[in-house]
């Protein structure tokens, strides 16, 4: 299991903190220092069952900056958003864990949880 983060992140934080107290076997990975690949944001974005504009951090100063919000949001537009995302990850949504075949944005406790295989009820 990994955990893509932003240590400044509460959420990241928070996350972090569940994983530690459920004794989850992990890996942390600063996603803006290490930014995922392409080809990783593909795999983690067919896990997830979600688009790129799905994850994005449109909120961002950056994404204003480049107009994201306005992007086209069709299946021909897809690489261009991909590639965005490889390029600037501060505009990917975090926390994110990946564990073999899924992945879960983990923004809250009952998501954390779920990425475990734990339900709320063992909280």
């Amino acid at each position: 299991m990994e955990i893509w983060i932003n240590p400044e992140c509460s959420k990241c934080r928070s996350a972090v903190t569940i994983l530690d107290a459920e004794q989850a076997d992990y890996t942390v990975r600063y996603y803006l220092e290490q930014p995922p690949t392409v080809e990783e944001l593909n795999e983690v974005l067919a896990h997830l069952e979600m688009e790129p504009w799905h994850i994005a951090r449109l909120g961002e100063p950056l994404a204003e900056q480049l107009g994201l919000a306005g992007w086209p949001r069709a299946d021909a537009d897809r690489d261009r958003w991909i590639a965005a995302l490889a390029a600037h990850p501060v505009l990917i949504q975090r926390p994110i864990i990946t564990a073999d075949d899924t992945a879960s944005i983990a923004r809250s406790p009952e998501a954390v949880r779920a990425a475990l295989g734990r339900d709320d009820a063992s909280a």
